[in-house]
C-alpha cells in the first residue's frame, strides 16, 4: 500500500473541498424545494455527472473490476445492460418526468408525484411508496458505510468502528448543510474524480497488454463464464436485465426532476452517456489488467481489491492517494444521495403531508436536516458490525426499486388510462416479487429477480388499470 502520509493529505484536501461545497450550498438553501430538489435549478453538466456518480457508487471501482478479473468479458453483458438502461432512461423518462412533476403541483418526490398524478386522496400511494423508499435506502446507505469503513481500515489501518464513523460523519456533514445542491455539486466533483482515476489506472494497466499472460483465454470470450464453461441465454438475459433498474431509482430520477430547463436535458443526456460508457469500459479494462500487471498471489483472496492493489503497484504515493480518494468519492456520492432521498420521504411524504401540512419553509428544512441525521443513525447501527449482512441486500435493493417504481413511472408517463389502483398494484407486486424471488434458485429462478419483478409489475398495472378504469 502506498505511503500513508501522502494518502492522508490527499483525503483531507478532498474532504475539505466537499465540506466547502456544503457551506456554499447552505447559503443557497431557503426552503424545502431547495433542500430536496435544489429549487429545480441544476445545470446540464451537474445534472448529468451527479446522476452518474450517485448511480454507480463504489461498485464501479470495486465490484465491476473484480467481476471482470474473475469472469473476463462475461462482465461486458452487464455493462451493456447498464449502458442501454442509462440511455433509455434519459431518452424516454427524463423529459416527461421533469415536465409532469413540475406541472403536478410542483411534485418534489416520487411519492408526491404518484399522489398528484393519480389524485389519490386516500394517501395510500404516498405511504406505500415512501415506505419502500425508506426500507431499501436505509440498507443501501448502510452498505455504503460498511464499504467506506473497510476502505479506511485497509488504507489507514483504522479500527473498523472509527472508520465507519469517519465516513458517515463526512457524508452527513455536507448533506445536512446543503441538501440537494451540496449533494449534486459534490457528486459532480466526485464523478470527475472517479472517471479520471478509472481512465488512468486502465490506461497504465492495459499498456502493452499480452493475452498470453491470462490464466485462461476464455476470459476474453463474452460467451464464457468464470469457470470456463459456456454461458446460457438465461445468464445473458439476467445480466442485461440490470438496465431495467434505472427506470425506478429515486436518487437518479430526482436529477431529472431538478434540472433548470427541459431544453438542457439533451446536453445532459450526451454527457451522461459518454461518462457511463467510459466508466464501464475502463472498469472492465482495470479488471483484465490485473492479470497483466500483478504477480500470482499479489491480489489475495478478494478480487474486488484489484483496483486498490493496482494503484499501489503502478503509481507514486500522491497519485495513488488521488486514485484511492476516487473510491471514497464513489461510495460517498451514492450514500449522500440515498440519505437525501430517504430524508425527503420522511420530511415531505410523512411529516409535512400527513402530520404538519401548515409547516413553514424554515421548519421543513430543519426537519429535513434532522431526518438526514436520523436515517444515518439507523444505517450506522446496521453497519456497525464489520460482518454485517446488509451488503447481501444491495443487489435486490436495486432490483426492488427497479421493479416497484420502474413500471409505475413508465406507465404513468405514457398511458393515460393507468389508474390509482393500477399504480398501487404495480408498486406492491414489483417489490414483493423481488423479495420472494431472491432466495429461490434453480432453473428459471436463476434469472435476476429484477426481470420477473418488472414483468409482473407491468402486468399488474395493465390488468388492474383495465379492471378499474371508468373509460
Amino acid at each position: 500500500m502506498p505511503d500513508n502520509a501522502a494518502i492522508t493529505a490527499t483525503f483531507l484536501v478532498y474532504l475539505g473541498a466537499l465540506l466547502g461545497l456544503g457551506l456554499i450550498a447552505w447559503r443557497e438553501t431557503r426552503d424545502l424545494s431547495d433542500y430536496i430538489l435544489g429549487g429545480r435549478r441544476l445545470g446540464s453538466t451537474v445534472t448529468a455527472l451527479s446522476a452518474g456518480a450517485s448511480d454507480m457508487s463504489g461498485w464501479l471501482l470495486l465490484g465491476l473490476p473484480g467481476y471482470a478479473y474473475m469472469a473476463g468479458l462475461e462482465s461486458a453483458w452487464l455493462a451493456l445492460g447498464l449502458l442501454m438502461g442509462t440511455a433509455l432512461n434519459w431518452i424516454y423518462v427524463a423529459k416527461p418526468l421533469r415536465q409532469r412533476s413540475a406541472a403536478l403541483n410542483d411534485s418534489l418526490t416520487l411519492p408526491d408525484y404518484f399522489e398528484n398524478r393519480f389524485q389519490d386522496r386516500s394517501r395510500l400511494l404516498r405511504i406505500v411508496s415512501a415506505f419502500f423508499i425508506l426500507l431499501f435506502f436505509v440498507f443501501y446507505t448502510a452498505s455504503g458505510l460498511v464499504a467506506g469503513g473497510k476502505l479506511f481500515t485497509a488504507v489507514f489501518a483504522m479500527p473498523y468502528h472509527w472508520a465507519v464513523l469517519a465516513g458517515a460523519g463526512a457524508v452527513v456533514a455536507y448533506t445536512f448543510m446543503g441538501g440537494f445542491l451540496a449533494v449534486s455539486w459534490t457528486d459532480a466533483l466526485q464523478a470527475g474524480l472517479m472517471i479520471a482515476a478509472l481512465l488512468l489506472v486502465a490506461g497504465f494497466g492495459v499498456h502493452g497488454f499480452d493475452a498470453a499472460r491470462l490464466p485462461d483465454p476464455a476470459l476474453l470470450d463474452p460467451f464464457s463464464g468464470a469457470d470456463g464453461s459456456a454461458i446460457g441465454g438465461l445468464t445473458v438475459l439476467s445480466l442485461l436485465a440490470w438496465g431495467l433498474g434505472y427506470f425506478g431509482q429515486p436518487h437518479i430520477l430526482a436529477r431529472f426532476m431538478a434540472i433548470d430547463r427541459v431544453e438542457g436535458l439533451g446536453k445532459a443526456r450526451n454527457i451522461a452517456l459518454v461518462w457511463t460508457f467510459l466508466g464501464l469500459i475502463s472498469a472492465i479494462a482495470v479488471g483484465l489488467s490485473g492479470w497483466q500487471v500483478l504477480k500470482p498471489g499479489e491480489l489475495g483472496a478478494d478480487p474486488e481489491q484489484v483496483f486498490i492493489v493496482l494503484v499501489g503497484v503502478l503509481f507514486h504515493p500522491l497519485v495513488a492517494g488521488i486514485c484511492l480518494a476516487a473510491i471514497l468519492a464513489a461510495i460517498m456520492s451514492t450514500a449522500d444521495s440515498q440519505l437525501l432521498v430517504a430524508s425527503s420521504a420522511l420530511t415531505e411524504d410523512f411529516y409535512k403531508q400527513l402530520f404538519r401540512p401548515q409547516a413553514g419553509a424554515v421548519e421543513t428544512v430543519w426537519v429535513g436536516r434532522g431526518a438526514v441525521v436520523a436515517v444515518a443513525m439507523v444505517a450506522l447501527s446496521l453497519a456497525w458490525s464489520p460482518d454485517s449482512g446488509v451488503l447481501d441486500l444491495v443487489s435486490y435493493a436495486w432490483a426492488g426499486f427497479g421493479a416497484a417504481f420502474g413500471p409505475a413511472i413508465v406507465f404513468s408517463l405514457y398511458w393515460e388510462k393507468m389508474t390509482r389502483a393500477g399504480a398501487f398494484a404495480g408498486i406492491l407486486i414489483g417489490a414483493l416479487t423481488v423479495i420472494v424471488w431472491k432466495p429461490l434458485s434453480g432453473g428459471v429462478f436463476d434469472v435476476y429477480e429484477l426481470l420477473p419483478g418488472f414483468m409482473f409489475a407491468s402486468l399488474a398495472i395493465w390488468l388492474v388499470s383495465k379492471a378499474t378504469s371508468k373509460g
